[in-house]
């Protein structure tokens, strides 16, 4: 099973990049993880919000393979238990489908985004950076894959 990670905007904090290189070490015996970073679009006196995210949702569309499952996260999506979320990985990996999840920048998904998916996931309904949520959707795959193999991890 292949995971493509598309997120929105560059990380520059070490610790999460080293928290995100340690899960992507964890995961590698059990998927093929590829990330793809796009250019963050900032409202300026060019860009409103609003066309910003339109703009970065033009860029997601483009990179969306056809044959591949859309995930997105976003803070309108259903809230799934780890186990509830192992499930749902489990379902595609017995079928041998491919996962995207899609992880927008600072100002959210757009509808078009949400709508193209097959799933809207939120994380809680606590607001996180799209910073700290790349470390939660590896540490969460990371969690999914032990309980779907009976590791010891998840309690």
């Amino acid at each position: 099973m292949r995971i493509k990670i598309v997120r929105i905007g560059k990380n520059k904090d070490k610790y999460i990049s080293e928290a995100e290189n340690e899960f992507l070490k964890r995961l590698k015996p059990f998927f093929n993880v590829e990330i793809l970073d796009l250019k963050e679009i900032s409202a300026s006196k060019t860009f409103t919000t609003f066309s910003a995210k339109e703009a970065e949702a033009e860029e997601i569309l483009k990179t969306l393979d056809k044959d591949s499952v859309c995930i997105s996260l976003d803070e309108k999506g259903k809230e799934f238990s780890s186990v509830d979320f192992s499930k749902l990985i489990q379902k595609y990996k017995d079928i041998g489908q491919n996962l995207t999840f899609i992880i927008g920048g600072p100002y959210g998904l757009t509808d078009k985004i949400r709508k193209r998916s097959q799933v809207v996931l939120s994380f809680s309904k606590m607001t996180f950076t799209h910073q700290m949520i790349r470390i939660l959707l590896l540490e969460q795959l990371f969690r999914a894959i032990c309980i779907i193999t009976g590791k010891e991890y998840h309690h």
